[in-house]
């Protein structure tokens, strides 16, 4: 029996992929790649030393998946696969409510046919769109801002449906707050096409000298700083995470979200500021304008995952900062580079 990983081949996925491998589960990997890169599934063989299949697929394809389920004897599906960028979903919501929710439509119709009805479903912390209170619990109201939050929020909405429909459905939704950082190894990390939506992206490939400066797209936020205060959590305590919520629908029926985060908001300054002490890498900025769709403070109460899933972020922000340059040293250029022309890191 093995677990169907969407979107395998991706940041949070490929890490994801690493610890359940390493834990002694078998694994099928779906992806389209039209954001990640094989490169990294290759990596995941390699720094785990298994092998797994990997199917190149597009959720919206019914055919194609139906041709692992029939092919697999799945368990249970981890579900990462879906486009997630705030900025462009409010330029093309059409776009990101089609392929989130209709590829999950497809997705869960098959597992119900397959009889495949466990799932640990990533969703956002953006599902709590403009929030009066911080921390943030699971219970706070719900109201994306954006049209990516709205998908992620429709998706829950979708899978309560389910359990009502079917209480041998058994569900957990993890609500992110923001990944960073990467595989101590430095050989997997975060891998953005163009200019990177995400800060540590950003902040990595300015140090490298490959972007000329950082901006910051706001600075009026009711905040110490005047710029965005995130709750930043470590990839792999994030990839730990959802081997513990694996563990829980293996176990129980029902429908449960969990916070994924560290209950630790930094601003942007900060982190920027943390960044070069632990680097010795000055990160020149510029204020910009704040982006659609953004908020300003968002952090989170993960109290309910400590208590309920036995799961609690172990790694600080400056191993954060140290992992994520380290995979930008070592990948300046990310999937992309041969290993033959990986460059050493600076970091010891």
């Amino acid at each position: 029996m093995a677990i169907l990983v969407t979107g395998g081949a991706g940041y949070i996925g490929s890490h994801t992929c690493v610890e359940l491998l390493n834990a002694g589960y078998e694994i099928v990997v779906v992806d389209n790649l039209a954001t990640s890169s094989s490169e990294s599934l290759r990596r995941v063989r390699e720094l785990s030393g298994k092998d797994f299949k990997f199917y190149q697929i597009d959720l919206l394809n019914r055919e194609d998946l139906e041709i692992v389920f029939k092919q697999n004897k799945i368990e249970a599906v981890i579900h990462f696969a879906g486009l997630k960028a705030v900025g462009e979903s409010v330029r093309l919501p059409l776009r990101y409510y089609h392929n989130n929710i209709t590829g999950t439509l497809v997705l869960c119709e098959l597992m119900q046919e397959y009889g495949v009805k466990r799932i640990v479903f990533s969703s956002s912390a953006t599902v709590y769109g403009i929030s009066e209170h911080v921390p943030i619990s699971e219970d706070a109201p719900l109201g994306a801002t954006n049209a990516y939050g709205r998908t992620k929020l429709m998706i829950e909405e979708i899978m309560q449906d389910m359990y009502v429909s079917d209480p041998i459905w058994s569900i957990a939704i993890l609500r992110y707050f923001n990944p960073i950082g990467a595989h101590s190894s430095g050989r997997i990390g975060e891998d953005p096409n163009g200019i990177p939506n995400n800060l540590m992206p950003y902040i990595t490939q300015v140090a490298a000298g490959g972007l000329k400066e950082l901006q910051i797209y706001g600075n009026d936020y009711p905040t110490l700083d005047g710029t965005g205060v995130r709750d930043y959590i470590h990839v792999v305590d994030l990839a730990q995470g959802h081997l513990k919520a694996l563990e829980k629908v293996m176990s129980t029926t029902g429908v449960e979200a969990y916070n994924l985060g560290t209950g630790q908001g930094y601003s942007v300054v900060e982190m920027v500021a943390a960044f070069e002490r632990v680097t010795g890498r000055r990160i020149p900025y510029k204020m910009t304008d704040r982006r659609p769709g953004d908020i300003g403070i968002c952090y989170s109460n993960p109290t309910k995952a400590e208590r309920e899933l036995g799961w609690i972020a172990e790694k600080g922000i400056d191993e954060m900062c140290l992992d994520a340059w380290r995979w930008q040293s070592n990948n300046p250029h990310g999937f992309q580079e041969e290993d033959n022309l990986l460059v050493e890191s600076n970091i010891s």
